[in-house]
């Protein structure tokens, strides 16, 4: 139909020309769409294709990443193959610079972004929970993949039917190599050895979930409760948290009805709870990370994809961690898993809008961090262990358990969560631009200390502001106050890790 017998088709290709003569028309529209015809070409989207391998297998998705390769790939030596075989000419209107010589069906372009698109879609779908970023995302990848296919149609260097094949290839090849390789994770039980059992189990579940926290709870259930019949647990029972007690009452339910494992999903909250109340047991914990930050799950190398965390909580290796106590003015007596702050990064938490993290996620942490960027400065009073008190000036004291924040940021990359030590880092910068210097020094893992950054560790803290100053505790706010005081409890807990 592009080749010989063209007449169904001549008068649809045509408009390929309206739109040139159109574009003809604006400058300034012809040099933005030979940016768009550079960036999108063959060496571009190789780039792309290389980049996107890459930070699938470092996040340790393999079958992902040969995925992409394997698509990308095909789809190039498919278009390269195609327009040889047809031979068709370009068309007579195209923009004179820059001018394509080579054969013209299908579009390279549309092809090349068209299969990319559809990867990024997977991607989205498989790994973004959020229903809304998922929705974005997609919405964003589509208008891109259009984008291209028009710069190829306003600049007239293919026809319609040339950019309509090109996508059209790349969708097939696509679903074609996806009927072949898998890009989900692959158990962490498929190929290894059994862990011996230390003692005779009946291999009782309890799950503790969240309801807000999964889309479909009745996916999740048969989800949870196919994959637990595959790796030999009973028939799981459950429970559902609640705004009056978000985790506490059901872990107590779970360990006095004799679990062998406690499986949690939800956010950090949700996970302290039931974690504090389970340490001392001997009952391991799964962790099912489903909120926005997730921090304990990322610090213990815990997937956040659905089925892989529920495979770990189900056939991973038990981990004896530290669990931290905490008390002062205005606030009961508790835990804490991941860190415990006074200052900014509690004003972040403070300042976060609910409606605007249920649609965007961490993004509206950002948003808060912005607000709250020069939150003022209040004298501090840290004691360590046994030490004499010192004083100092800060924007925020975060205490933690653990090293790593969002996107990796190493805030306390000496923290481990099983030393039995407390890590404390106090930070003062004394003018905006200050913000660079602490975010490069933390970034680059400095080990210099001043008066801007400053570290300190030990085993029991003591924190005391000269003034009602926000606090947080695994990034929920509880409140203004003057003093927190924390002691790390070495091994208190056990959690279920990758192997």
């Amino acid at each position: 139909m592009v080749t010989r017998d063209r007449a169904p088709l001549d008068s649809f290709d045509v408009n390929g020309r309206r739109l040139e003569d159109w574009a003809d028309g604006y400058a300034a529209l012809v040099d933005v769409l030979r940016v768009i015809e550079v960036a999108f070409g063959t060496i571009g989207m190789t780039i792309l294709t290389i980049l996107l391998a890459l930070v699938l297998v470092v996040r340790r998705q393999r079958w992902a990443a040969l995925l992409t390769v394997v698509v990308m790939a095909a789809v190039s030596l498919a278009t390269t193959g195609t327009k040889l075989w047809l031979g068709r000419d370009r068309p007579s209107w195209q923009d004179t610079l820059g001018l394509h010589e080579n054969y013209s069906f299908p579009s390279g372009h549309a092809s090349a972004v068209a299969a990319y698109a559809c990867i990024l879609v997977m991607l989205l779908v498989l790994f973004v929970r959020r229903t809304s970023l998922r929705r974005l995302g997609v919405t964003v990848v589509v208008a891109w993949w259009l984008l291209v296919c028009f710069d190829r149609l306003l600049l007239g260097r293919h026809y319609p039917t040339d950019v309509i094949g090109g996508s059209l290839m790349a969708i097939a090849v696509f679903l074609l190599v996806l009927a072949f390789v898998d890009p989900r994770p692959r158990s962490t039980a498929a190929k290894a050895e059994p862990l011996p059992e230390v003692y005779a189990s009946e291999k009782r579940l309890a799950v503790i979930l969240n309801p807000v926290k999964v889309e479909d709870v009745g996916q999740f259930r048969a989800i949870v409760g196919s994959m637990a019949k595959e790796s030999g647990w009973s028939e799981p029972t459950w429970q559902y948290t609640t705004v009056e007690d978000p985790g506490t009452g059901m872990a107590e339910q779970a360990a006095v009805s004799g679990a062998d494992l406690v499986m949690v999903c939800g956010g950090d909250g949700t996970v302290r709870e039931v974690c504090a109340e389970l340490a001392g047991t001997g009952i391991p914990v799964g962790i099912i990370p489903a909120g926005t930050g997730n921090l304990l799950a990322r610090n213990l190398d815990i997937p956040l994809y659905l089925r892989s965390a529920i495979d770990v909580a189900l056939n991973g290796q038990d981990r004896a961690i530290d669990l931290v106590e905490v008390g002062g003015d205005g606030i009961e007596d508790t835990h804490f898993m991941v860190m415990a702050g006074m200052g900014f990064d509690a004003a972040i938490m403070e300042g976060v809008n609910e409606d605007i993290k249920k649609r965007i996620g961490w993004v509206a942490y950002v948003v808060s961090a912005l607000k709250s960027l020069m939150f003022p400065a209040v004298r501090i009073e840290i004691q360590i262990d046994d030490q004499e008190p010192t004083t100092h000036r800060a924007r925020t004291v975060v205490v933690g358990n653990v090293g790593f924040l969002q996107a990796g940021m190493p805030l306390l990359p000496d923290a481990t969560i099983d030393d039995g030590i407390l890590d404390v880092v106090i930070i003062h910068p004394r003018q905006f631009l200050s913000w660079i210097t602490v975010a490069s020094r933390v970034l680059r893992k400095s080990t210099v200390v001043d008066e801007t950054l400053d570290r300190r560790t030990g085993s029991r803290v003591r924190v005391k502001a000269s003034s009602d100053t926000p606090r947080q505790l695994d990034g929920d706010s509880i409140g203004e106050g003057r003093e927190l005081w924390m002691e790390c409890v070495h091994g208190r807990l056990l959690v279920r890790v990758p192997r």
